[in-house]
């Protein structure tokens, strides 16, 4: 059995230090004796989790243990699935149980016909979709085995709260799921309607994809350019624009992106900044930094640099400027086609806009069922939640028929995704929403990873028609935004924060301290992008002919969800300074199932501006 004194000696000569040092070692001993390691193996696992999380300390924090524990899962479960593979069978509680039932071994290999669709998916609460051997449930599971997930000690805990007004979670003793209040009592419990308006530039159900060329990829960068070039020129801030790549003894001013002059990350010497070729050269020239203090860029961010190039071969910055000056479009500049509104009886005057400018949210973030089985427990848990504090907007983001799901990848569902979504997610919708009455509100956005909608990204939205439900449950564009009772968000699935943590470099001044996420998010909204990093990752399946405007922001929303597998948080961004500053609240919600264990969501209620809004991210 391994001891504290052996871990610590581990990691203090693997280089790492302990922060809160009795509490993670006692962790990490129950570590050690739940998944079989010796201290050497655990300490192998934290390095490979920290290199893959690109943690910049060599410290051990208590705040990255949950993190830390989901990778265990995820090691043991391919080093079985490897196994599996060589033909070895691994005894698990699945045997036990069947000895204890004195259940013989192959009754549960016996495939029958279901007669229906609907005795396919349920023929019974315990038993999944999936007819998985050792990942799934199967018909011959008692109905009282109790799932990984289901025997969670922390329930409905509440992780974090900002805002002036702490948000209060329900206590994890108390399930009161099915209580003995009256239907009708429950109902009248639902706050106002609230109004519904969605803004969209993306593309529709059912459009073609993958047919984007060389030109349009270069007109769409060519074209984020000049119109970045023509909003620096229109604020009458900076010098006239000229050509980087000429030679000038003078100080100049010039637009352009930042570009990588290699394969792999950005660094002193592979900085490139590549001009228009509408309104200059389009050369690359090689970009100098190291004049600045401080300074975040990645590839395809757009930039203004002073900066002198007297050779013509080397630009010297000596000011960088990573914000387009605001030269706000409203939403009211698209065309009626794409501005939805959803309630069309309701006319909204300037007088009532101030006291229609807040609105309830519950906000969480696929996938919403564990890696073991297929039976959504935590979206059922989330729903139960949502009809005892109901919100008038209840926003859920992809994935939902997660294609990174143990048993979707392997196959093992006797069902098609698309009847996987109508039967676990669209129906136990349907069934909230004609529970709480009119006043609720769903909307989902869909998620590169669903296994059941477009590979692709702009991604439209769901197709999902219910007659008697048109405006009470409502699809969005991947990213979309919309409008509620006045309070604009924009939402993305994409994992953009981590696909930029990835490709970011910065510099910052000695001691000061920074906060890497809320830098992370800026990004997008001073770029003006759901999306600003160019080339995307390979496993991004991204067409810039599709929908040319898809990924514009076109005004600042109040509130953007960023749903990550980073951590979660809810933090209030600020752009420019002083009276001028926007500010917009940006949540990552977290994943609502992380592994077999639970995850989070986020509680928030947005009442006219970040200083009176108030959020809790709580534990499901």
């Amino acid at each position: 059995m391994a001891t504290d004194e052996e871990i610590k000696n581990e990691f203090k000569r693997s280089g790492f230090t302990l922060v809160e040092e009795d509490e993670i070692l006692k962790k990490c001993v129950t570590l050690c004796i739940n998944y079989s390691l010796n201290p050497s193996d655990l300490v192998s696992s934290w390095e490979l989790y920290h290199l893959n999380r690109q943690l910049l300390d060599q410290t051990v924090n208590k705040d990255e243990m949950d993190g830390f524990v989901l990778h265990l899962q995820n090691e043991q479960k391919e080093s079985i699935m490897r196994e599996e593979e060589s033909g070895l069978h691994l005894y698990s509680n699945r045997d036990v149980d069947m000895l204890l039932d004195k259940m013989p071994e192959d009754t549960e290999e016996i495939v029958t016909t279901p007669t229906n669709k609907s005795q396919r998916l349920h023929p019974d609460p315990f038993d999944s979709i999936s007819r998985s051997r050792d990942y799934g449930y199967s018909t011959g599971k008692s109905v009282g085995h109790v799932t990984p997930f289901g025997r969670r000690v922390e329930k409905f805990v509440v992780k974090f709260n900002i805002g002036n007004v702490a948000a209060h979670a329900e206590n994890g003793n108390n399930h009161d799921v099915e209580n003995s209040e009256d239907d009708i009592i429950k109902r009248v419990q639902t706050s106002q309607r609230c109004s519904l308006k969605v803004n969209g530039s993306g593309p529709e159900p059912g459009c073609r994809f993958m047919y984007d060329r060389t030109e349009d990829r270069f007109n769409a960068l060519e074209n984020r350019i000049v119109r970045h070039a023509d909003a620096f020129a229109a604020s009458g801030l900076y010098e006239e624009q000229v050509d980087p790549a000429v030679a000038s003894q003078r100080s100049i001013f010039a637009v352009g992106m930042i570009c990588c002059d290699a394969e792999g990350h950005l660094n002193d010497k592979s900085i490139l900044l590549q001009s228009s070729a509408e309104r200059t050269s389009g050369q690359r020239v090689p970009l100098d930094l190291n004049k600045l203090d401080q300074f975040s860029i990645f590839p395809g961010q757009i930039v203004g640099i002073e900066g002198q190039n007297p050779s013509g071969h080397y630009l010297t910055a000596s000011k960088l400027v990573d914000s387009v000056p605001s030269t706000l479009t409203a939403d009211a500049d698209l065309p009626p086609a794409k501005r939805q509104n959803l309630d069309p009886e309701v006319v909204t005057s300037a007088e009532e806009s101030h006291e229609l400018s807040g609105v309830s949210f519950i906000i969480a973030s696929g996938p919403f069922t564990t890696s073991d089985n297929l039976l959504f427990e935590p979206l059922n848990e989330l729903l139960a939640y949502a009809r005892r504090k109901p919100p008038q907007l209840l926003v859920l983001l992809g994935p939902f028929v997660d294609s990174e799901h143990p048993e979707i990848k392997k196959g093992a569902v006797d069902a098609t995704f698309n009847e996987i979504f109508q039967m676990e997610v669209v129906r136990k919708l349907q069934d909230y929403t004609e529970f709480m009455g009119s006043e609720v509100r769903v909307v989902l956005v869909p998620s590169i990873r669903d296994a059941n909608h477009d590979f692709i990204f702009p991604q439209p939205p769901f197709d999902i028609h219910i007659p008697d439900l048109e405006h009470q449950m409502t699809s969005l564009s991947n990213p979309g935004t919309f409008e509620a009772n006045q309070v604009k968000v924009g939402c993305c699935t994409v994992d953009v924060l981590k696909h930029l943590s990835g490709e970011e470099m910065s510099r910052n001044p000695s001691g000061v301290p920074t906060d890497r996420m809320s830098r992370l998010a800026s990004h997008l909204l001073r770029q003006r992008s759901f999306y600003p990093l160019y080339p995307p990752p390979e496993s991004l399946p991204y067409d810039s002919s599709l929908a040319p405007k898809a990924l514009e922001i076109s005004s600042i929303p109040d509130i953007l969800l960023l749903p990550s597998d980073m951590r979660y948080f809810v933090k209030v961004l600020s752009l420019g300074e002083g009276e001028d500053a926007v500010k917009c609240v940006c949540v990552n919600p977290g994943r609502l199932a992380k592994g077999e264990g639970a995850g989070t969501f986020v509680e928030l209620t947005y009442k006219g501006s970040p200083e009176l809004m108030h959020a809790s991210i709580i534990s499901i």
